[in-house]
C-alpha cells in the first residue's frame, strides 16, 4: 500500500489528534495532586510514587509491545490504546485511595506507551519521504498541546464546575470515544506480517530495540530525551505542591495553568523554530536547561511567582528544541520496517527520565526539606544535560547523515 499517496490532511489530523489526546490524559490528575493528598492524606513520597507509576505501564507496553505496530498495523494499535487510556481515566474517577491512583497512572502510562510510538510511526508512514522531517515536529507538538489541555481542561473544570474530582474526566472520555470512531478514517500503512495468525499478535518477549549500525547516532537523541522529560517529569508531579506550600497558590486552576504554560510554549516553540536543524536543536536545548533549573530552584527559595513563570518559559523552550530535535534524529536514522520498535526505545529513555529521578526527589524529601531534594535534583539533571551535550558534540560524524 502505498499510504504517502492515499494519506490526506484530514488523516494525518485525526492520528496526530489520537497522539495529543492520549497524552492529555496523563496530565488530567496533576492539578487535582494537591485535593487528593487532603482527600486520602498521603506524603510527598507516596505522590511522586503515584506519579512514577505512570512509567510501569510505559515499561510494560514499551518492552514487550514496541513492535506490535510493525506486524500487526497502526490502527488496532492505536485503537486498542484508546481503550486503555478510557479504563485508566475511569480508574481515576472513582478512586478511594492513592492505590487507586496508582492503577491510573500505570494504565494511563500504558496507553501512551503504545500509543505515541505507533502514532509517530504512523504519521511518518503518512508524510511522503521528502516531507518527513515534518513528522518530529507534528508529533511533538501534537504531544505537548495535548499535555497543555489536558492540563487545563482538568484545573479550570475542577475550579469551577460541577463534580471537580470527576467532570473533567467524563469529558475527557467522551473525547477518547469520538476519536475511537473517527480513527477508522487514516489509512492502513502496515500489513500483517506473515505467518501472524488472528490469535497470536506478538510473543510477549521484550520488542524494542537498536539496531547496531544506528546505535552510535542512537544515543545522543536518547539522552537528549530522558534530561527533557526529568524536568518535564518534576513539573508533572511535584509543581502543583510546590505551588500551594512554598508560593502559597492552592488553585488547581493556578496548578493547570503552569503546566499549560510550560507545554503550550513548548508545542508554540516546535512550530515556529520548526526550520532549525535537528542537531543544533539538541544542543540548544540542552545548553538551555541548566539556566532553566536554576530559574525553577531560585522561584522555590524566593517564594516568587514571577521568577517560575520565567523558569516555566524556558523550561518550554529547552524541551521543545530536545524533544523535537532528538526526535526528528530518530525518525531519520530508523530503517522503515523498524521505525515503530526504534521510536518505542527512544521513548522509552524519554519515559524513564519521566518517573525516575522525580521518585528520588521523593526520597529525597523523606530525609531533607523539598527545597533541598529540589536542588539535588537540579543538579542531577544539569550534569546529566552537561554531559549530554559532551555526547552529542562528539558524536557529530554520527550525525552528520541525520541532519535536517
Amino acid at each position: 500500500m502505498d499510504a504517502n499517496r492515499r494519506a490526506s490532511p484530514f488523516s494525518i489530523a485525526i492520528v496526530a489528534t489520537c497522539l495529543g489526546a492520549v497524552f492529555a490524559g496523563s496530565m488530567l490528575v496533576t492539578p487535582l495532586y494537591p485535593t487528593y493528598q487532603q482527600l486520602f492524606g498521603f506524603s510527598e513520597l507516596t505522590l511522586t510514587l503515584v506519579y512514577s507509576a505512570y512509567v510501569l505501564g510505559n515499561l510494560a507496553t514499551l518492552l514487550f509491545l514496541g513492535q506490535i505496530s510493525d506486524i500487526r498495523g497502526r490502527r488496532p494499535v492505536v485503537v486498542i490504546a484508546i481503550g486503555i487510556a478510557i479504563i485508566g481515566t475511569l480508574v481515576f474517577m472513582f478512586a478511594r485511595s492513592a492505590a487507586w491512583l496508582a492503577c491510573g497512572r500505570a494504565l494511563s502510562g500504558a496507553a501512551v506507551g503504545l500509543a505515541s510510538g505507533t502514532a509517530a510511526a504512523w504519521l511518518a508512514d503518512l508524510y511522503p519521504r521528502e516531507a518527513r522531517p515534518r513528522v518530529a515536529t507534528l508529533a511533538v507538538a501534537a504531544n505537548m498541546i495535548g499535555l497543555a489541555l489536558g492540563a487545563l481542561l482538568s484545573g479550570l473544570l475542577s475550579e469551577y464546575a460541577p463534580w471537580p474530582l470527576k467532570f473533567s474526566y467524563i469529558v475527557y472520555i467522551a473525547l477518547l470515544a469520538f476519536l475511537g470512531l473517527l480513527v477508522r478514517v487514516p489509512p492502513e500503512t502496515m500489513k500483517r506480517a506473515d505467518g501472524v495468525s488472528s490469535h497470536s499478535a506478538v510473543a510477549l518477549r521484550p520488542g524494542i530495540g537498536v539496531p547496531p549500525q544506528i546505535r552510535s547516532s542512537f544515543f545522543p537523541p536518547a539522552a537528549t530525551l530522558f534530561s527533557s522529560m526529568a524536568l518535564l517529569g518534576f513539573y508533572g508531579a511535584l509543581i502543583p505542591g510546590i505551588l500551594k506550600t512554598d508560593l502559597h497558590q492552592s488553585s488547581p486552576a493556578v496548578g493547570g495553568a503552569v503546566i499549560f504554560e510550560l507545554t503550550f510554549i513548548c508545542a508554540l516553540t516546535v512550530y515556529v523554530t520548526r526550520n532549525v536543524g535537528n542537531r543544533r536543536a539538541m544542543l540548544a536545548g540542552l545548553l538551555l536547561l541548566v539556566p532553566c533549573l536554576a530559574l525553577l530552584i531560585g522561584a522555590q527559595a524566593a517564594k516568587s511567582m514571577p521568577v517560575l513563570i520565567a523558569g516555566t518559559t524556558l523550561a518550554a523552550v529547552a524541551t521543545a528544541f530536545s524533544y523535537r530535535g532528538s526526535l526528528q534524529v530518530i525518525n531519520q536514522i530508523a530503517p522503515p520496517d523498524r521505525r515503530g520498535e526504534i521510536v518505542s526505545a527512544y521513548l522509552l529513555c524519554g519515559f524513564a527520565g519521566n518517573s525516575i529521578p522525580v521518585i528520588g526527589v521523593g526520597v529525597l524529601s523523606k530525609i531533607m526539606s523539598l527545597l533541598h531534594a529540589s536542588m539535588v535534583f537540579a543538579c542531577v539533571i544539569a550534569l546529566l544535560s552537561v554531559a549530554g551535550l559532551i555526547i552529542a558534540k562528539r558524536s557529530d560524524p554520527d550525525l552528520s547523515a541525520a541532519r535536517a
